[in-house]
Parts: C-alpha cells; structure tokens; sequence
C-alpha cells in the first residue's frame, strides 16, 4: 500500500494508545470568547471515569446552548466553580498524554475559564487531537483551506459505524472519542 497519509493516521493512533492516554471532553455556554464550562468529564483507556462534574460558570447559559447539551442553570447552580474543578483536575491530567476531539476548542474553553478566575494558565499535560487524527485517516480534502475536512464528532462515529450516541454531554463524548481512536489504531 505504500506510505499514505491514512498509514500514518493509523500508525499515530496506535503510538498514542501505547501512551496509555486520558480523554477529555467540555461542554459550554457557547463558542465565543467569553463562554466557558459548564461540564467536563476525563477517562482513562480502560473506561474508568477519572472525573466527571458539571461546572458553575459565571453567567447564565443561553437557551441555544441549552438546545444543544441539555445543561440548564438549575443544574449547575449548586456544581463546583472552575478554580475548584481546576485543583481536581490538575493532579489528573499532570504528566499525562490527553486525547481530545477538537483539542483546539477545549483548551481554550480552559484558558478562557482560567482567564475568568484570574488563574495562571501553566500546561502540565501534553495533547493529542483526535479530530484532527481523524481527518487525516479519513481523507477527504478541503480545497479551501488545504487540509484534510474536520468534521463532527458525531459524524465521524456515524462513518466508522460507532454505535455509541454523540449526546453533546461530556462523559457521552468522552467515550466516543475514545472508541473513535480504539478504531482507527485497529484499522
């Protein structure tokens, strides 16, 4: 088959599973530059959920965004603030390789909540993005911006014939992402 670029997908996949990874997935108020989480959820390889909480934002979360994930007000009034979800976490993710589809979008849903707390934000994990694994391994072009097609989370799982619901909730993605990487490293 020679050396393509879905080869490589494979090949990254299955380094990144040797890795022994951690997923992560957040949900938000919206997609701006002053949204941030309201949901989180981390899981190891083996499915053993490491953490998962709602988060108690700052402001109210708008009823489009409710429309999507289902998170409403009244179930993240009594939640956690970021600054204590934070310390949690932290401790988790330390030294750890964390997969993420759409890393992109969640780190910076992070720094934005970080930002909002007035938090330092210091990295202290590395990141694979499972999105963007995924276009490679799927590739279909994007003339318009010369690289592989992102696409959903939910289509993708839909194309591999990946049973598990993309229910726009945290730990429901977690695991589909993690079944998505599962996936392409066994192709």
């Amino acid at each position: 088959m020679g050396n393509t670029y879905k080869e490589q997908a494979i090949q990254k996949a299955r380094q990144i599973l040797r890795q022994n990874p951690i997923y992560l997935d957040t949900e938000t108020t919206g997609l701006g530059i002053n949204d941030e989480i309201v949901e989180i959820a981390l899981m190891d390889d083996n499915e053993n959920i490491l953490y998962q909480s709602f988060v108690r934002p700052t402001q109210s979360i708008p009823l489009s965004t409710i429309a999507i994930h289902g998170i409403t007000d009244e179930m993240v009034r009594n939640a956690p603030s970021w600054q204590k979800v934070w310390t949690e976490i932290r401790n988790i993710t330390q030294n750890r390789l964390i997969a993420i589809y759409n890393a992109d979008f969640d780190l910076r849903m992070m720094k934005q909540s970080m930002a909002r707390y007035r938090l330092p934000w210091s990295q202290n994990f590395s990141t694979e993005c499972i999105m963007k694994l995924y276009a490679t391994y799927n590739g279909e072009w994007d003339s318009r911006r010369m690289s592989y097609r992102f696409i959903s989370l939910e289509q993708a799982g839909r194309q591999c014939g990946i049973l598990l619901p993309n229910a726009h909730r945290a730990l429901a993605d977690v695991k589909l992402a993690r079944a998505l990487l599962h996936y392409i490293a066994e192709s």
